[in-house]
């Protein structure tokens, strides 16, 4: 069955959202439209309103500051991948993107540099710059981190249901040992013939955006147009990870999605990922899923972002059929084609390589 290119986003109450029983009518209109547009609003959320105010404002201090006191938290010293970088320095699809950002990840001890699988070298500690520097920047973040957890893992609840499982099946599937990511953002104005970032899908299971007030984020339908998402008061933007495209068999999208805004503009995103060694096996849906997926052009050839190598070789932007066997080697060809530079300068031109 052909699905209609949409050309809006639909804004959807949580109101119904339980922490434990989610409500099947909910369960099942998020799970239609994460299967037909892959990308959402949500409002009633429960995320405190003071805690989206306080986290923009130390966005704003952070990125006032001048660079030497930024370069305290350079992400070019850790080698898992964490704390501050200049605009340029994250590629999507071989394409610098035009922002500046701190990364936060979920905290775990370190493992060896040579450890292998390679992917368990991403495991760490976060850099936090001193209280005199950004005071409370430890503890919003932190804070932050865990609100847009608990609503990530709501949601999740909500889709496990909407997919016909066990309300806890896909936070069981999520292992011992999740790793998340947050990103805060400040994008300049986007150049003539750039982006604040390309076009892109994301790498996790599912992401929570806090947009703020500033247009910019635009989602590709269908057809291959690009829609503005709208900004709405008090919302954050909903959209699936390449990790929950592929345990469903393609049921549920991955949709691109880009920034390009004329005006500077701030945003935070929290990326909800499961333990490194999560398979992407597949779920055990009833058949009718996979059903949906064969009748559909659009789910039946959905792609995953290629790999540094594909890219150079030729493949599309999102025209991978390369399904990675873990979380963790998700992860790994992230950072491979996104931070060349790092991978390289904290692991070696041969590993920076590998696919």
């Amino acid at each position: 069955m052909t699905i209609a290119a949409f050309d809006e986003i639909p804004v959807v109450s949580l109101a119904g959202l339980g922490a434990e029983a989610p409500d099947p009518e909910l369960a099942d209109e998020l799970c239609r439209i994460c299967h037909e547009i892959g990308l959402f609003l949500v409002v009633d959320h429960g995320v405190d309103p003071a805690l989206v105010d306080a986290v923009f404002e130390m966005m704003e201090r952070f990125f006032a500051l001048d660079r030497e006191r930024k370069l305290l938290i350079d992400k070019l010293g850790s080698r898992h991948f964490r704390g501050w970088e200049p605009v340029g320095t994250e590629y999507t699809n071989n394409r610098p993107d035009i922002r500046e950002q701190i990364d936060i990840w979920t905290e775990w001890p370190a493992l060896p540099p040579t450890v292998e699988p390679a992917y368990l070298r991403l495991l760490g500690q976060n850099q936090w710059l001193p209280e005199d520097v950004l005071p409370r920047h430890r503890e919003l973040s932190l804070a932050w981190f865990e609100a847009l957890g608990g609503l990530a893992e709501r949601l999740l609840r909500s889709l496990s249901v909407g997919l016909g499982l066990d309300a806890d099946h896909l936070q069981r599937f999520f292992g011992s040992k999740p790793m998340s990511l947050a990103k805060f953002i400040h994008y300049p104005p986007t150049p003539d013939g750039g982006a604040g970032v390309n076009a892109h899908h994301d790498a996790g299971f599912l992401t929570v955006l806090a947009p703020g007030p500033t247009p910019g984020l635009q989602v590709q339908n269908q057809d291959g147009d690009w829609i503005d998402v709208p900004v709405v008061a008090d919302s954050f933007v909903i959209n699936l990870g390449e990790m929950l495209q592929g345990v469903t068999g393609n049921y549920l999208v991955a949709t691109p999605h880009r920034v390009i805004s004329p005006r500077e503009r701030l945003s935070t995103g929290y990326f909800h990922g499961p333990s490194l060694d999560t398979p992407l096996a597949p779920l055990p849906l009833d058949r009718r899923f996979a059903d949906a997926v064969a009748a559909s052009p659009h789910h039946a050839s959905a792609g995953f972002m290629a790999r540094k190598h594909e890219t150079e070789a030729g493949v599309g932007d999102m025209g991978s059929h390369h399904k990675p066997a873990t979380y963790g080697e998700q992860l790994w060809n992230y950072f491979t084609r996104s931070y060349p530079d790092n991978m390289t300068h904290h692991y070696g031109s041969r590993t920076a390589t590998a696919g």
